[in-house]
């Protein structure tokens, strides 16, 4: 990532080089930090001037690198983007509104071209991420509802649970699907109805699931490219990808899901390109180029001439030996070699006087002596070369291949994301069937209604054949917009707290849910404050970082939120606890 510091404002840009995905965001530090910790960069660049406004807004725990002022400006990221992508203008990438985030990408493509990565085709397009286009959770909450990790040692997360995709695409897209879930009506009821459509369609969903699981990571296959780091044996799989992809779009064009058939029409499968690799690469190759025989024969005519005479080494000499022998008349003739002088054809002394003219003598011994001729060195400095040539043809046309390939980039990468698409829709219908879940109703005014929901991480970890008993809850503008749950240890107040956001999140991101019914109204930002521990190396009390949470709560809420707080002012003693709680409950509930 690369952040831009303007006063209170940033622009931030995310680039992930393995699969050519380029992000841009702009805000304020509240929105930044729940991007950074959503997205996890490796590392952060930013302008060296802004040290201290970083570390103050983001601690101290990421790791980061210094870049000089000049980087940030914008006319100089502006030139950067632009030679990148090969326009003549941002407009058409929906950035040009963000001259934050415009100096965030530049100064990303900066550093990478100075980092030494001297291609990157495969960055050809930018996306911004809007917040108002998905549901806003802060960092405190997907920590809290244990979205990603789990607050205790190899504990379930909710990732963990839905997570049944079968390729590394699927895998990495569902993650972003669950952190960033949609906030758009239409967009949530079109995948619920996907869901919906391949649940019913089981052939659809399993045939489709058996050709996904053959494509591998296309994804970063095709990152590889422009670097020409991609082993002949990945470039064999692209084909059998694209072979399956094209099957994938047969199956999916036919069916009666408008979402599905969309993503069958974005599909390419690159006929001319895979027909190309399929007539050029052997069915088995190297793991590596250079170690040769990896390309067909009929590929290349020098290159057919080079192997015939490598492989028929033996017999052209054998030929060579009897047809000197027969003209000549002697019988004893040898050819042998040497390192001395190559191939060479040896006379006993007895035939000395039967040698033509033309033979070269090139040493005596007691008994024979041994002679060349023009025809054996010609053909000693082919079979010597040949093996040398091949591999050196042999790796000109795979590079020739690899450029073609570069081309397709564009394409291929759209593939992997509507694969990927497809993938997450199939995951969410088998865990549908498996687990039981239904379809919610997501309404843009309603009242929130679960009957009999579950929690889908605890509901997974329960001992075989104990139930998981469900619990119904109902929240409304106008008669119960709160309530408050008391109760004993261990009787499932957290549980139940935490699963109507669970399920609400769910629903946004399109999956089916843990409920037998669920009307779920469009929800704009979802926050929780579960149990609070100490920051001391922040220097915050647990009773601080619970202030912190819940003033970040109250600044930010909108009449569309859904709030969960569990024992709410319990890192103080009674008295102020039941104050601040009380206070807060009345604030919200006004």
């Amino acid at each position: 990532a690369t952040m831009h510091i303007d006063g209170e404002n940033y622009g931030v840009a995310f680039v992930d080089i393995s699969t050519g995905e380029f992000l841009v965001a702009e805000g304020n530090a509240e929105y930044m930090d729940k991007l950074l910790q959503t997205i996890k960069p490796a590392e952060v660049i930013y302008c060296r001037g802004k040290k201290k406004k970083f570390k103050e807004q983001f601690g101290d725990k990421l790791y980061t690198y210094l870049l000089d002022d000049w980087v940030f400006t914008e006319d100089y990221a502006e030139e950067k983007i632009l030679q990148q992508f090969e326009v003549a203008s941002l407009k058409g990438f929906g950035i040009s509104d963000m001259p934050l985030a415009i100096i965030a990408a530049g100064a990303c493509l900066h550093y990478l071209k100075d980092t030494e990565h001297p291609n990157l085709q495969h960055l050809h397009t930018v996306q911004r991420i809007t917040r108002d286009d998905f549901l806003w959770m802060d960092r405190f909450t997907i920590q809290n509802l244990e979205l990603l990790h789990s607050n205790i040692p190899g504990g379930s997360t909710l990732l963990s649970v839905l997570d049944n995709t079968i390729s590394p695409m699927g895998s990495r897209m569902i993650k972003r699907w669950l952190l960033f879930p949609l906030q758009d009506v239409v967009k949530i009821n079109e995948r619920l109805t996907a869901v919906e459509h391949l649940i019913k369609e089981t052939d659809l969903a399993n045939d489709s699931s058996a050709l996904v699981k053959q494509i591998g990571d296309m994804e970063r296959m095709v990152a590889r490219l422009p670097l020409k780091k991609i082993s002949p044996r990945e470039v064999l799989h692209l084909a059998r990808g694209l072979q399956s992809i094209e099957e994938i779009k047969k199956l999916c064009a036919k069916s009666k899901n408008e979402l599905i058939q969309r993503i069958a029409e974005q599909l390419n499968p690159c006929e001319l390109i895979r027909e190309k690799i399929n007539t050029t690469i052997v069915e088995s190759p190297p793991a590596l180029a250079i170690k040769g025989e990896l390309i067909q024969e009929g590929i290349d005519k020098e290159l057919d001439e080079l192997r015939s005479i490598s492989k028929n080494a033996k017999d052209i000499l054998l030929e060579i030996k009897e047809r000197e022998a027969e003209k000549t008349g002697i019988s004893s003739l040898k050819i042998s070699f040497n390192n001395v002088f190559g191939y060479y054809l040896e006379v006993t002394n007895r035939f000395k006087d039967k040698v033509p003219e033309e033979w070269i003598r090139k040493q005596t011994l007691t008994n024979a002596e041994r002679y060349i001729t023009p025809e054996l060195k010609e053909l000693e400095q082919k079979i010597l070369g040949a093996q040398e040539k091949i591999l050196v043809l042999e790796i000109r046309i795979y590079d020739e291949l690899l450029s073609q390939l570069q081309e397709y980039i564009t394409p291929i990468q759209l593939n992997a994301k509507m694969i990927a698409q497809l993938d997450c829709l199939i995951c969410f219908a088998k865990n549908a069937l498996q687990q039981n879940y239904k379809k919610p109703d997501v309404l843009k005014e309603a009242n929130l209604e679960i009957t009999d929901g579950r929690h889908p991480v605890i509901e997974q970890n329960l001992p075989v054949g104990e139930p998981y008993i469900s619990n119904s809850v109902r929240l409304d503008k106008d008669e119960q917009q709160m309530i408050i749950i008391t109760g004993p240890n261990m009787s499932g107040k957290s549980a139940l707290l935490r699963q109507t956001v669970l399920i609400t999140l769910m629903a946004h991101a399109g999956s089916f849910v843990p409920a037998e019914k669920a009307v779920i109204p469009l929800t704009d930002k979802i926050f929780t404050r579960v149990g609070a521990s100490d920051n001391l190396s922040g220097g915050e009390s647990t009773f601080m970082v619970e202030m912190n949470e819940t003033a970040s709560i109250i600044n930010n809420i909108s009449d569309r939120s859904l709030i969960v707080l569990d024992e709410i002012g319990r890192g103080t003693s009674t008295f102020d606890g039941i104050s601040i709680a009380w206070s807060i409950a009345e604030f919200l509930h006004n």
